[in-house]
């Protein structure tokens, strides 16, 4: 059965004819608030993330330590879906720079606002990991790096592009179904990325300790002083997150209709 439905994207082109304050734009209010929602959002989202995993890291200092519990994936999932249902109304609650680039790839956000939102993106992390050193002490930097991601044993460079890039393609494909296409219900779009979010820390915190966010690898990685294979926390998700924007929107995005359920 074939169905149509007029709701809104929660996110995509809403601040396309904003000025930004960038190539010689003033900066209008709408962007501010958004920008200042990026970053606040991107601070919960690490810091219920890092305040989980330095616990688990000071409590046992070994590689895979932290992922011996549902602790940390849930504390991402949960944390995303209350991100989202509070800042997607203002921001979009990108909160994770490959969204963003993401979403920009395919012209569902202008190219114009990223570098501020990609900054503010990673300002928050920063700030959620000085605020998580100042919770859990001076262990928290010197024992457990902040909870910065880090490949769990012999795992290279390779392996964490790899692995971060498919993680990240799982939680982009995820965001721009729920987010962005208009024949999906928008009641349960947090819910399903945080989710999403949940099960790509369940697969990649063993090998790589899940960044899925150049943000949230970056932040606690700067204020500790670690960069073990930074380029690939980076690269990664970008790139998997990037694959995934351009599968949904030239693939599946293609017919505009919505199969349900005959019965229903």
């Amino acid at each position: 059965m074939q169905t149509d439905t007029t709701m809104p994207p929660l996110i995509g082109k809403r601040l396309a004819t904003a000025p930004t304050g960038l190539h010689g734009h003033r900066l209008g209010t709408e962007v501010a608030r958004a920008v200042a929602a990026e970053f606040v959002g991107t601070f919960v989202l690490v810091l219920a993330i890092i305040a989980t995993v330095i616990p688990a890291a000071l409590g046992e200092p070994v590689a895979g330590g932290a992922w011996e519990s549902l602790a940390v994936p849930l504390a991402g999932g949960f944390a995303l879906i209350v991100v989202v249902a509070g800042l997607g109304h203002i921001s979009g609650a990108h909160v994770n720079p490959a969204v963003t680039v993401a979403l920009a790839v395919t012209r569902r956000f202008p190219w114009r606002d990223v570098p501020a939102y990609v900054l503010a993106q990673l300002g928050g992390a920063v700030v959620a990991a000085l605020a998580a050193w100042a919770i859990d002490g001076w262990g928290a930097r010197t024992v457990a790096d902040l909870g910065a991601t880090g490949p769990a044993g012999a795992v290279g460079a390779g392996r964490v592009l790899l692995t971060e890039a498919i993680v990240t393609f799982i939680l982009v494909l995820v965001v721009i179904s729920v987010a962005t296409d208009p024949r999906v219900p928008r009641a349960g779009a947090a819910l399903a990325i945080g989710l999403a979010l949940a099960v790509a820390i369940f697969i990649a915190g063993p090998v790589t300790g899940a960044g899925v966010n150049p943000a949230r690898a970056l932040g606690p990685m700067l204020v500790a002083g670690e960069f073990v294979d930074w380029w690939a926390y980076l690269a990664g998700p970008i790139l998997g997150g990037s694959l995934a924007a351009v599968l949904y929107e030239y693939v599946f995005r293609k017919g505009g209709t919505t199969f349900t359920n005959p019965a229903s």
